[in-house]
C-alpha cells in the first residue's frame, strides 16, 4: 500500500484574484485525495503524474496541462519526480479525504 504524504507547495506568485503555486514530488508519492471548491489549472513542468479522476486517469508529461472542474474528486500519483504550476482563485478551498 502506498502512504498518502504532502507535496511541497512554494507560493510563486500572488495577483489580487489568482495565485500561482509549484508542486514538487518525488517519483512513487500518492498526492492526497481532495476536491476544491473552484476549478484550477495544472501544468507539469518537469516529471510525470496520473490525474486520478473517479472514473478516467490522466497520465501528464512536461508541457501538459489540465483544467479541473470544482468539486471533482481527484488525486495525483507521481509516476516520475515532478514539478507542476498550480494556478487557482485566491478564495479557493480545498476538502480532503481521510
Amino acid at each position: 500500500m502506498t502512504t498518502v504524504s504532502n507535496p511541497k507547495v512554494t507560493l510563486i506568485e500572488d495577483g489580487e484574484k489568482l495565485t500561482i503555486k509549484q508542486m514538487a514530488a518525488n517519483s512513487g508519492q500518492l498526492l492526497p485525495k481532495h476536491k476544491a471548491s473552484d476549478e484550477s489549472v495544472v501544468v507539469v513542468i518537469e516529471g510525470e503524474c496520473v490525474l486520478k479522476f473517479d472514473e478516467k486517469d490522466h497520465v501528464l508529461t512536461q508541457g501538459d496541462s489540465v483544467v479541473i472542474p470544482a468539486n471533482l474528486w481527484h488525486q495525483i500519483k507521481v509516476n516520475r519526480d515532478f514539478k507542476a504550476l498550480h494556478v487557482m482563485p485566491k478564495d479557493i478551498y480545498f476538502e480532503f479525504t481521510k
